[in-house]
């Protein structure tokens, strides 16, 4: 038995990167995962891949950026698994570096539709389905040094700061439904992520070479799965509100 059996969770951004990973190891713990990103192809490859696990893996294609995608996935999770236990906010994009003097509404719109308006809303619908079947349940986010520090432009940090507001907020106000609400402050990771970006506003990247410079080493994207596996388990049963960094140790400088 693993530590997420008969538990069903929700991993948005699950195509590549933390998500897959994250969905991977969510199936060898029992899970049953409802596996959501835009490239559907890649999803039916995770499942035909996860087929033999303990959990089961069922694909969900969406956008993550639409209300519509956030609110339907977790419908699916209930409809398909019976009910939800565990969502797990990970996708995200970046921005191009740039600085707030600089930021084009194109690249606001598009950084925010993801990584914070597809949490508020899947952070809604989790929290009131949560609630309707009245036993709790775990969220948990995947902010970024960027809510802390200029590792990326103006949007991008704006984006995962508000990751970690929300998260902090959901876990005070919910408490007492049995909800809890965790945010992993994720370093640099080798992930897809970069190729969000499109081409970068040179002169701001070149501005926030000292920071990115103190960087340690990208980790492996199983570490954050491993992070998560603990937030979502029993293990973390009196954790609620809590920003684990996972990031080599780059939040100590």
């Amino acid at each position: 038995m693993g530590k997420l059996s008969g538990k069903v969770a929700v991993v948005t951004g699950a195509s590549s990167g933390m998500g897959k990973e994250i969905v991977t190891l969510f199936a060898k713990e029992g899970a049953s995962v409802v596996a959501v990103a835009r490239r559907k192809e890649r999803l039916e490859a995770l499942a035909e891949e996860l087929k033999n696990e303990e959990g089961k893996v069922a694909v969900y294609p969406g956008d993550i950026s639409s209300k519509e995608t956030n609110e339907g996935m977790i419908d699916f999770a209930v409809s398909t698994f019976g009910k939800l236990d565990i969502l797990v906010n990970n996708a995200g994009i970046m921005d191009d570096m740039a600085g707030v003097g600089e930021f084009s509404d194109e690249k606001l719109e598009n950084v925010f539709s993801v990584n914070v308006y597809g949490p508020f809303y899947a952070t809604r619908k989790a929290v009131n389905t949560f609630k309707a079947q009245g036993n709790g349940g775990a969220i948990i986010s995947i902010a970024s040094e960027g809510a802390y520090r200029t590792c990326a432009g103006a949007v991008y940090c704006a984006s995962k700061s508000a990751v970690v507001a929300l998260s902090r907020n959901t876990a005070y106000m919910y408490m007492k439904d049995g909800i809890r609400s965790n945010t992993i402050i994720a370093g640099g990771f080798n992930t897809e992520i970069s190729s969000s970006m499109g081409m970068p506003n040179m002169e701001a990247y070149g501005k926030i070479q000292p920071v990115l410079a103190t960087a340690p080493p990208v980790g492996d994207p199983i570490e954050i799965a491993r992070a998560c596996l603990f937030l979502a388990s029993d293990d973390a049963v009196y954790v609620n509100g809590a920003e684990l960094a996972v990031d080599g140790g780059w939040c100590a400088g």
